[in-house]
């Protein structure tokens, strides 16, 4: 089961980590995607810190830690091939982290994501 982030992230938790990764909303609005920079793996970042530049034919954005943790690993296939969020966001995700609290109550669900962005 999928949580959102009111910055059009997704998560979901897998074991003790949790993956993220972009909505296809957010994948709309950005356009073509030719430019990600992943975090390092063992990295430990805070809630909303930037982590994930992306660039696109339109604009460039900072995608944030949705939670305190540490990256476990990166998605090693979007620098050299960013399109992949375009042709499919939910499994083009960017990064897996294992977070401090992994508790993702706080998150929207499905019908409060649709709501969001209406």
């Amino acid at each position: 089961m999928l949580k959102y982030t009111p910055d059009h992230e997704w998560l979901r938790q897998d074991g003790d980590e949790i993956v993220v990764g972009i909505t296809a909303h957010a994948s709309e609005q950005l356009g073509d995607v030719v430019f990600v920079e992943l975090p390092e793996v063992g990295r430990e970042v805070d809630t909303g810190e930037e982590i994930v530049v992306i660039e696109s034919v339109k604009a460039a954005s900072d995608i944030v830690a949705p939670l305190a943790g540490v990256i476990t690993a990166v998605n090693d296939a979007l620098p050299d091939t960013p399109g992949l969020v375009n042709d499919d966001p939910l499994t083009a995700w960017f990064f897996r982290i294992k977070p401090s609290n992994p508790d993702l109550s706080g998150f929207l669900d499905e019908d409060a994501y649709q709501q969001l962005i209406g």
